[in-house]
C-alpha cells in the first residue's frame, strides 16, 4: 500500500531530485515533467500523489495522463494515456469526463495546462508559417 503522506514528508524534508530552490526564494520549484503547476508542494507533486493527472504534449499532440493507484505495482503502466482531440471545447469536455470524480484542484490545473499548451502550439504554427513565407519571398 502506498501512503502518500509518508512519501511527501520524505520528499519535502529530505531530498527530491526534481526540487529546485534558489538562494533567496521561499517557494521551491519542481522540474518533474508531470507536475501540473511547476511548484513543489503537496497537491501538485506527482510522486507523492497516488491519484494524479496531467496534460502533456508530444510532437504537437496533447494527451491526458492519469496516474491510477490500481496500477502502482507496475510502474511502467501506472500512467493511463488518453489522446485529446484538436478541438478545444471537445478536449475540455473529455478532460471533464475523465476527471469527474477527481479533486477540483487537479481538474482546474489540467484545464489550465491544456490551455497553455494549446496557446503555445498556435504560436509555434504561426511562427513556422511566417518563416516559410519569408524564405519563399527571399
Amino acid at each position: 500500500m502506498q501512503n502518500d503522506e509518508l512519501i511527501w514528508q520524505n520528499i519535502n524534508l529530505n531530498f527530491c531530485s526534481y526540487k529546485v530552490k534558489g538562494k533567496q526564494q521561499k517557494q521551491a520549484f519542481c522540474k518533474n515533467e508531470n507536475n501540473v503547476t511547476g511548484l513543489c508542494n503537496r497537491q501538485s507533486c506527482p510522486l507523492a500523489n497516488s491519484k494524479y493527472a496531467t496534460v502533456r504534449e508530444e510532437k504537437g499532440v496533447c494527451y491526458l495522463y492519469m496516474k491510477v493507484i490500481e496500477r502502482a505495482h507496475t510502474p511502467k503502466e501506472m500512467w493511463e494515456k488518453i489522446k485529446l482531440p484538436r478541438n478545444y471545447e471537445k478536449a475540455l469536455e473529455l478532460i471533464d469526463k475523465h476527471l469527474i470524480y477527481w479533486p477540483k484542484f487537479t481538474l482546474h490545473k489540467c484545464k489550465q495546462r491544456y490551455t497553455k499548451i494549446v496557446q503555445y502550439l498556435i504560436r509555434m504554427r504561426k511562427l513556422r508559417k511566417k518563416n516559410t513565407k519569408e524564405t519563399c519571398v527571399a
